[in-house]
């Protein structure tokens, strides 16, 4: 864990170092239409890139779901994480081109493709200004199902932003990004103004399902005192570090049932695997609403554990909805490292394995009436959209600016010819065939 930290532990040792010292930071100027190689990125990079001039990045450490590509997505830059390190020793000013979606880097490339390319992008920014001129539209398909395109968020700041593009409430709120920001745990009523003012922005009406604290694994609190852990992704994350530490839980909980009244606030616990911790997370929450006074919230879980998917029919008696987080579950089914860069080809969420977890999910959800979304990368993914609405899913939450584009997808489909694409995909053998059902060329 340590290991996978030391590019942020050297960005926050520069910044000490020069504030200490008194040295300005160098800023770069880069050119326009710049494709940026870099070992790794640093949350200082990634927050100084200019996007005017920065058009997308490749890093040779991380993979597909690694927390830079996540941010990627949430600035809207197409990048590739866990290139082949010979990239570094390609010269300043050569041609290249960048396509994020095929994850390639295509070099030596001729007049004629760069020209192509070009044109490319200018017909994508066409059809990007044209699905934003409809974002408002509900994303019903042509035969009448209607998908709700939520927002994937870790502040109110991309609350605003969802709600400029189309966005229906929010599918995953991030609290850890609260807990991150701050040098001591955050207290009651400042967690309760964070989440309030987020149900304010969303509005009455929309949907906020608030995620409880997922920090471990690769999400460490500075302030938290943590064992090592041969492992920490099979260790002590999500709920059971609330189980451990049951007065930060509870501190959350009220707080997020206090805000509760200013807006539809939705909760949901990552990383439950058994029913027991299910039952207890939700005799806590009851506890703390009975000592408040306020009324019920719905209550869902994360279906990021193969042992909730498998169970799914089980879990499904005793909550409203499950939501499930692809990135975790994805590597968890397939035993892969989400931010091995080696492994980062093979960690696809179309995996047939992680589609039948999917699948598992939907059908146990049905049999109790509940729904399911999907608020893991997959979600905003053009190849995947057409076999998870296939498979059953309700709602898919994704980043705040792919929200436009997937309800215009949504649009373009027929329900039962994606039911037929949902079940086909079931019974191929790898993720390279599944995409192939839904070529890009096609997109």
């Amino acid at each position: 864990m340590l290991a996978q930290r030391a590019t942020d532990l050297r960005d926050v040792g520069d910044r000490v170092l020069r504030i200490l010292t008194g040295v300005q930071a160098e800023s770069f100027t880069y050119p326009e239409n710049t494709i940026l190689l870099a070992e790794d990125l640093t949350p200082s990079d990634m927050a100084n890139l200019d996007p005017s001039r920065v058009k997308g990045f490749c890093t040779v450490a991380g993979g597909a779901t690694s927390h830079v590509a996540i941010m990627a997505r949430s600035m809207g830059l197409p990048a590739i994480a866990g290139i082949e390190p010979r990239v570094l020793d390609l010269p300043d000013g050569t041609p290249v081109i960048l396509d994020g979606t095929k994850g390639k880097l295509r070099l030596n490339s001729s007049t004629e493709e760069l020209e192509h390319t070009q044109t490319s992008i200018a017909r994508q920014k066409e059809k990007q200004a044209a699905d934003l001129e409809r974002a408002f539209e509900p994303a019903i398909t042509q035969d009448g199902r209607q998908i709700e395109v939520v927002a994937n968020i870790g502040s109110q700041k991309d609350a605003e932003a969802a709600m400029k593009v189309g966005g229906e409430g929010v599918g995953l709120l991030r609290t850890e990004y609260v807990f991150m920001e701050v040098s001591a745990p955050p207290s009651e009523e400042h967690q309760e103004a964070v989440y309030r003012g987020i149900l304010a922005v969303i509005g009455p009406d929309r949907p906020v399902i608030i995620r409880t604290l997922d920090v471990g694994g690769d999400k460490p609190l500075p302030y938290l005192a943590m064992p090592a852990e041969e492992n920490p992704f099979l260790g002590e994350r999500g709920i059971r570090l609330g189980f451990d530490r049951p007065e930060l839980m509870r501190t959350q909980f009220r707080a997020i049932l206090r805000a509760s009244t200013a807006g539809r606030a939705l909760v949901m616990f990552p990383m439950i695997a058994q029913i027991e911790e299910l039952k207890m997370a939700r005799a806590v929450m009851e506890e703390e609403r009975q000592k408040l006074g306020v009324p019920p919230i719905e209550i869902g879980i994360m279906i990021e554990v193969p042992a909730a998917a498998v169970l799914a029919e089980r879990f499904a008696e005793y909550v409203d909805f499950f939501s499930i987080g692809t990135n975790d579950l994805t590597q968890y089914t397939l035993a892969m490292d989400r931010g091995h860069p080696k492994l980062a080809p093979y960690v696809d969420a179309l995996n047939p394995s992680v589609l039948k977890m999917i699948d598992l999910t939907v059908r146990g959800a049905d049999q109790h009436g509940k729904w399911v979304g999907v608020c893991g990368g997959v979600a905003g993914d053009p190849q995947a959209v057409p076999i998870l609405v296939g498979l059953g899913v309700k709602e898919l939450s994704v980043s705040v600016p792919v929200i436009p584009t997937v309800k215009a997808q949504v649009r373009t489909l027929s329900l039962s010819q994606c039911q037929e694409l949902a079940q086909t995909a079931l019974r191929l053998d790898s993720a390279a065939q599944v995409r192939e059902l839904v070529p890009l060329e096609d997109l």
